[in-house]
């Protein structure tokens, strides 16, 4: 599997992700927050906020009395983040597996949306959200889910196999470390989380063209999707990819994602 890399997003990937994410990430990650059941008054840690939309949701519900903190690895997207003017909101540069800057029982809630699933280490930022938890804290995890990848990723894959691109092998192989809900469950027990809840989910994924679909792929995993390829290669490689797609469609549409709940006791 290719490590995942901050180093390849762009001012445009961040700039395309800021306008196409409404419609799968911010959507989804609303009905996150409402399993979540956040209220007036709390402090809540948006962990890989992206671009912001959906700490700028939540700064809405826990209005004026409350505080929502977005962090994510990369600065073009805080950035974009940093736009957002809404009382108690803010935003900060920052790694999910260092959260030293955030006090012990700091936080009423957390949530990782779209986020867990390109986390290499999943324990480290489970045990630093626990810490920064208070007692009864919650955390709400919505992912993508081991063996139900998005079918782009799998006509990806066979392009990646063939020359000249199988001659860089981290551009072969998924770009996600997803898990399965076993998986998910036994690290946050590991971590010291009670489960609340933890299911499979349907997910509708509206595929639209090859070329919206090679498009969200690259600003969603900020440029991860092809990044591992010498930048010569790239448009080659997006064309191929439009090509094999274009024989595959109409492709699988709903999918399965993890949605987990679970409480600091």
């Amino acid at each position: 599997m290719p490590p995942v890399s901050l180093d390849f997003d762009t001012k445009q990937l961040a700039e395309e992700y800021e306008k196409i994410s409404v419609e799968r990430q911010f959507r989804a990650g609303k009905r996150l927050i409402a399993e979540l059941a956040v209220s007036r008054g709390e402090s809540v840690l948006d962990v890989g906020a992206g671009t912001g939309l959906l700490a700028e949701y939540v700064a809405s519900l826990v209005g004026p009395t409350g505080r929502v903190v977005g962090i994510d690895p990369l600065p073009l997207r805080i950035e974009i983040a940093n736009r957002r003017s809404h009382s108690g909101l803010s935003f900060k540069v920052a790694n999910a597996n260092d959260l030293s800057e955030f006090r012990e029982n700091e936080f009423d809630a957390a949530y990782m949306n779209a986020v867990f699933h390109w986390l290499p280490d999943k324990r480290i930022p489970l045990q630093q959200i626990f810490r920064v938890l208070k007692g009864g804290g919650r955390l709400a995890i919505m992912s993508g889910v081991k063996g139900n990848s998005n079918p782009l990723h799998g006509v990806r894959e066979r392009v990646m196999k063939r020359p000249p691109y199988n001659r860089y092998q981290q551009a072969l192989g998924p770009v996600a470390y997803r898990v399965t809900p076993d998986e998910l469950r036994n690290f946050l027990i590991e971590a010291g989380f009670t489960i609340a809840r933890l299911e499979l989910r349907q997910r509708e994924h509206p595929e639209g063209s090859p070329e919206a679909m090679i498009q969200f792929s690259e600003a969603s995993s900020f440029g991860n999707f092809l990044g591992h390829l010498p930048v010569e290669l790239r448009e080659a490689a997006r064309t191929d990819i439009k090509l094999e797609l274009a024989k595959a469609l109409p492709l699988q549409t709903v999918r399965q994602g993890i949605i987990a709940v679970a409480i600091k006791p």
